[in-house]
């Protein structure tokens, strides 16, 4: 695969960032693209390492077959290379950007810190493909006649309408915001993937002969009972948006919230939309000269942090109750799987100052006003420390710490005592399907991506909607060409 000695030749090499002290200044992408002859070195440098975990279950969620076009990149073949990408990713130009990229974790190369750069190679043959006017609408020549709904236009919903509308389907997408994308549009910072990337795949997929059915919010505008009664199939794509209760005291003073209606705001802002929007909140919340606490230490954290610091923050400090990992995992005992080590973001690389092992206590304020966080250090059991309390100054508070489940005022509420759900100890309430038949209990219904599975990644939402969308057709037709 590749050039045979390129992994020994060839250093690993990723796109570099502009200065911290220039990207946040605005809210536009950041990285700064390497060149054709720089992206075929890297693809260069995979090996003919025999099993290849980058694509099997430890590694790409979606199985890309990432040894086959590191090698057709590296031969110039950038038409074969899209095409063979496209075989099992809808969108490589969301994955390429907003991907956590667990395949150059299980790539062989990472036995010695030196991945392939997979990801890097894989935005480079999406934007690539586009440059060269490789990507357009694949429309169906033959129709079915039936007609398929889809609920929601995240990843999910639009891997899935995709696949559905190429079949030969008649599809529907219904969307509750006034443009599609779910949280890819609306929840991802720009700075991570700007917003043009999405619109060029609705205008793909438009030809493709998909309806588009935005500002629709189904359950409420649009009963789910007449949704089933005019179409074959409804699948239901309503993502994970519910935060997790964090049970806090103080939760309630002004200038606490939860980090989504934080994100989806300045999203729309970006877009020159009108920030008010359906389930969250529309007073307007920003961070410019003010001190930021942020509790949680994923993505969505992650996101607030370097939001804050292009809204114009003085201070912003993330707090996260796990202990602080170590630089370097042990291979031989975590190897191929993701391990848990010491990461750094683009946007906590702005700034952040992180605390580790700390439990956020209470929101203090004055008047109603928050004025600060009360923390303390935690125990390896998570258990507070006594007499290690503290108190980080705070104008603005966000709450990051997961989400629980879809919305339940639409959807779930119209077909309330309908529809099986899942509850587990934490309070999340999932749609139950499995993941082979995506059928839910209610007939003609069918659900993928975080609404079944909970909250995940972009990659596993394009997965559940590629398999859900086969297993459709496959139910409409009594048989199926669409790949699992």
């Amino acid at each position: 695969m590749g050039k045979v000695t390129g992994f020994l030749e060839i250093d690993r090499q990723v796109g570099k960032y502009q200065p911290a002290s220039d990207r946040i200044r605005h809210f536009r992408e950041f990285t700064i693209p390497m060149s054709d002859p720089e992206v075929q070195k890297q693809a260069a440098r995979c090996m003919d390492c025999g099993i290849p975990y980058c694509h099997g279950p430890t590694g790409c969620p979606v199985h890309n077959q990432i040894p086959d076009w590191n090698d057709l990149v590296y031969n110039n073949n950038w038409e074969e290379a899209i095409r063979n990408l496209h075989s099992t990713n809808n969108f490589p130009e969301f994955t390429g950007r907003v991907c956590p990229a667990p395949c150059e974790e299980a790539c062989t190369l990472n036995l010695e810190d030196a991945p392939v750069a997979i990801k890097t190679v894989e935005q480079a043959i999406a934007d690539k493909a586009y440059e060269l006017g490789f990507i357009r609408p694949q429309p169906a020549t033959v129709h079915t006649g039936k007609k398929v709904a889809v609920i929601g236009s995240g990843p999910a919903g639009m891997a899935a309408a995709q696949q559905l509308g190429r079949a030969g389907h008649e599809v529907h997408l219904y969307e509750r915001e006034s443009k599609a994308g779910g949280l890819l549009r609306y929840g991802i910072p720009d700075f991570k993937m700007e917003k043009n990337f999405i619109d060029r795949r609705v205008e793909q997929m438009k030809g493709e002969g998909v309806t588009f059915h935005c500002g629709v919010n189904v359950g409420v505008d649009v009963k789910m009972e007449q949704l089933l009664a005019d179409h074959e199939a409804v699948l239901y794509c309503g993502g994970s948006e519910t935060p997790r209760e964090a049970g806090i005291p103080g939760v309630e003073l002004a200038g606490v919230h939860d980090a989504m209606p934080y994100l989806v705001q300045q999203n729309r802002r970006v877009g020159r939309e009108n920030i008010d929007s359906i389930g969250w909140p529309s007073d307007p919340i920003l961070a410019g000269g003010k001190h930021i606490v942020v509790v949680g230490g994923g993505d969505t954290a992650s996101d607030c942090v370097g939001t804050a610091f292009r809204q114009g923050a003085v201070k912003v400090t993330q707090l996260d109750i796990r202990p602080q990992p170590p630089e370097k995992e042990d291979k031989l005992a975590v190897w191929p799987f993701w391990a848990t080590k010491m990461r750094t973001s683009s946007s906590q690389a702005e700034g952040a100052v992180r605390e580790f092992q700390v439990a956020t206590l209470e929101f203090v304020g004055e008047d109603g006003v928050l004025t600060g966080v009360k923390c303390c250090e935690v125990d390896e059991r998570r258990k507070p420390i006594a007499g290690t309390e503290f108190i980080i100054r705070a104008d603005l508070a966000f709450i990051a710490i997961g989400f629980r489940g879809p919305f339940t005022d639409s959807v779930l509420k119209d077909l309330d005592g309908k529809l099986t759900l899942n509850t587990d100890k934490r309070g999340s309430t999932n749609v139950v399907a499995d993941d082979k038949e995506y059928k839910t209990s209610v007939d003609k219904l069918w659900t993928a991506g975080d609404v079944r599975r909970g909250q995940s990644l972009v990659v596993w939402a394009i997965r559940e909607g590629r398999q859900a969308a086969r297993a459709i057709d496959e139910a409409l037709m009594g048989a199926t060409v669409l790949p699992r």
